[in-house]
């Protein structure tokens, strides 16, 4: 009888326990494996790779931010709140017109870059946080800007290769920033248009074969298979070289293995930002080996640059549906006959 208790005792303490965790579980809104979080009445809790926060929401939102990276800024400027960035580092590298009027202004302070941050600038500018990815070189700044009271957090949104979950970031800054409203307003539109995008390249008669990329040095960074750049290519119905690879990195590969890889290519994407195929040949003239560079088209990622700044890197991170716009205009241009490219540009 004895045994029968314990028995039934121990089932409810099972059950009890897994239901429990079925409803945490389901409190988070997780976005990836890399990212996900929820909040409460009291707590915003954020899990960011092996980082993990919980911030009282008396804390939100937060009213001064200051970003390291400039992949980031993309992310605020989608949101218009680029009146709550306080500093930013390299801001020569800064497409957006409204953030670069603040810059001049003074309004955006410049902290430094990646070399050296201005430790003194940033801790006396008081920001509510600090929004970077995660370099482990750094640690030791990270501490000292800690030990000053300042929130450090990590957002590793180049590590997404979904390039609709790379958007779904504009969902942590909009909790965190008081922009909860439009983030999912700006999210569900992106992703509402590149599904229709997605869709429309499905129309076309043809697939053709495409390459990316270019050498640097004697090797070729080849993006795997499972990369957001093979993602794109895939959505907007044309067959990537590397298609059949499982890496969700760029593979480094020698000149004659891609060569083999490319001989059918009819298109040839993400040629860094050069300004003619002749320029291109300066870098490795063995490109004239390959028959994509005479008779195929070739398209660079340059098409909103200003001076060192490329919007690719910045807008382009978040507007998936854009990028994919671009690419199904170069790939099928039956499909959008009146649109004219944004962050890409033939390379002549």
């Amino acid at each position: 009888m004895k045994c029968k208790i314990l028995f039934f005792i121990l089932l409810f303490v099972l059950n009890s326990c897994k239901k429990e965790s079925i409803n945490t579980s389901e409190d988070w809104h997780v976005i990836s494996e890399n990212v996900r979080f929820k909040d409460d009445t009291k707590t915003f809790e954020l899990q960011s790779g092996k980082f993990k926060y919980a911030i009282p929401q008396s804390k939100l939102p937060y009213q001064k931010v200051i970003l390291l990276n400039a992949s980031l800024v993309g992310y605020l400027a989608e949101l218009g709140l680029e009146e709550k960035i306080a500093g930013i580092s390299s801001p020569e590298y800064v497409f957006s017109p409204v953030l670069n009027t603040f810059i001049a202004n003074g309004t955006i302070q410049n902290i430094g870059n990646e070399q050296k941050y201005d430790i003194e600038k940033i801790i006396a500018a008081k920001p509510d946080a600090v929004f970077t990815n995660y370099i482990s070189s750094f640690d030791n700044t990270y501490d000292l800007l800690r030990k000053n009271g300042i929130e450090i957090i990590f957002l590793d949104e180049y590590l997404e290769q979904d390039p609709v979950k790379k958007a779904e970031y504009l969902l942590v800054f909009g909790k965190l920033l008081g922009a909860e409203k439009q983030a999912a307003e700006r999210l569900g539109s992106i992703r509402a248009a590149y599904d229709s995008l997605k869709n429309l390249a499905k129309k076309a008669h043809s697939s053709p074969i495409v390459l990316a990329n270019e050498m640097y040095g004697n090797q070729w960074f080849l993006p795997g298979g499972k990369t957001g750049l093979a993602q794109l290519i895939k959505d907007a119905n044309a067959q990537y070289i590397n298609a059949q690879n499982t890496d969700s990195k760029a593979i480094p590969m020698s000149f004659e293995e891609v060569m083999v890889r490319a001989e059918k290519a009819e298109f040839w994407v993400n040629v860094g930002n050069h300004r003619t195929k002749k320029e291109l040949l300066s870098i490795n003239p063995n490109y004239t080996q390959m028959p994509v560079y005479h008779s195929g088209k070739l398209y660079t990622v340059s098409g909103r640059e200003r001076g060192r700044a490329n919007d690719f890197f910045e807008s382009g991170v978040v507007r998936a549906d854009i990028v994919l716009k671009d690419y199904i205009k170069i790939f099928h241009p039956e499909l959008l006959p009146e649109y004219e490219l944004i962050y890409l540009k033939e390379l002549k």
